[in-house]
């Protein structure tokens, strides 16, 4: 019983965190959680641990609020806050969590995910045959990491397809290089950026520096399909190199200090030039600002299909017994005031990628070419 009474008491903890201060109705609540818990344990057919029992209740509460948040035990949260770069291995994508199953937001370029052929807004149901559902988050991410070089199967669930998907791929150690430029044809510079991260703003802009130097294009596509998001302040310095005033996002949440507004700094870096934006199903986050805010400016033509949606701000916190929650605390809103989230940017014109054999920036890639065409004709 005394267990039962400490477990109770956790989830009073956990409840008082997240809806405020308790009323009488969450106490009737809460002590229906404690009478379930006993009679779960005097009655189920068998054995259970408590501790995970209540570790789930937990991570149901919080995946109740959206796809993000999520509590992390003292081992998944110590592991995650232990730097094991070149120890473990990852596929290479971006996943939140819906319908209690995993989804991929996005799939990062060159890594063993993409070469594989999963796509943003693919299902995972079983990773190595054991089913995801009932999994938090960050449970089944940590199942999909393992030893550099080593096997796993992914069972998969894709809109328009009858029968699940097998996907058999070897784990590698994720590098991504943010930033991918040059020159095609007829003068366009090509921008592709892959993630926002530390460096990818001072990446970009020496690359628009070197080709306004030596190429003098006539103009420019940004391409941001698949780019999973990333830093808020990369996204933001990489909007204000292409405008010359305005706000770029804004940020509300319940305390005062994530309700905040980013405006650009004069010195549009293309002077003006013209501008395509291409986005897709897996540009998300830090992408959307950057997609939204150009095309509420006018200051681009954004094409391709819609972005993901995902325009939420997570913190992650540390909690007394040595674990922690991801929670959302605050949402980015566009120039315009409308909200990103679960609705994502729309493009200016839909595109639909074509065929099984469809390829980023390739020759199979109609949505770059349509880009091109507009900009050279």
């Amino acid at each position: 019983m005394i267990k039962i009474i400490k477990i109770t008491f956790i989830f009073i903890f956990i409840t008082t965190k997240l809806f405020g201060n308790t009323n009488e109705n969450l106490y009737q609540k809460i002590d229906l959680f404690g009478e379930v818990l006993e009679k779960i344990k005097k009655e189920y057919v068998d054995d259970i641990d408590q501790s995970e029992m209540i570790d789930s209740a937990i991570n149901g509460a919080l995946q109740s609020l959206d796809p993000y948040s999520a509590y992390m035990n003292p081992e998944i949260f110590q592991s995650m806050e232990t730097d094991t770069k070149g120890e473990f291995g990852g596929l290479g994508i971006e996943v939140g969590m819906e319908a209690g199953v995993v989804k991929v937001i996005s799939p990062i370029d060159d890594t063993p995910a993409s070469k594989a052929g999963v796509k943003a807004g693919d299902y995972i149901v079983k990773i190595d045959g054991k089913q995801v559902q009932g999994k938090s988050l960050v449970e089944a991410v940590k199942m999909m990491r393992g030893p550099v070089g080593s096997k796993i199967n992914l069972t998969i669930r894709r809109k328009g397809e009858k029968k699940a998907l097998e996907k058999t791929i070897i784990r590698e150690v994720i590098q991504i290089s943010s930033v991918e430029a040059k020159i095609l044809k007829k003068n366009i510079g090509y921008l592709r950026l892959k993630a926002f991260n530390s460096n990818s703003s001072k990446q970009l802009i020496e690359k628009i520096n070197n080709f306004e130097n030596k190429n003098k294009p006539i103009g420019y596509v940004l391409d941001l399909r698949n780019n999973p998001g990333g830093l808020l302040t990369q996204a933001i310095n990489v909007t204000d190199f292409f405008l010359d005033e305005g706000e770029i996002v804004s940020t509300k949440g319940r305390r005062k200090i994530e309700n905040r507004r980013f405006f650009a700094r004069k010195g549009d870096k293309l002077k003006g030039k013209p501008l395509i934006v291409l986005i897709n199903n897996g540009s998300a986050s830090a992408s959307e600002i950057v997609a939204g805010a150009l095309k509420d400016h006018k200051r681009a033509i954004v094409l391709g299909e819609n972005s993901y949606g995902k325009g939420s701000v997570q913190s992650v916190i540390p909690l007394s017994d040595g674990g922690g929650i991801r929670l959302t605390v605050s949402k980015y809103y566009l120039p315009s005031g409308g909200s990103i989230s679960e609705i994502g940017v729309a493009p200016d014109i839909m595109i639909e990628e074509e065929g099984e054999d469809f390829r980023v920036n390739t020759p199979t890639d109609n949505q770059l070419n349509y880009a091109l065409k507009l900009l050279t004709t």
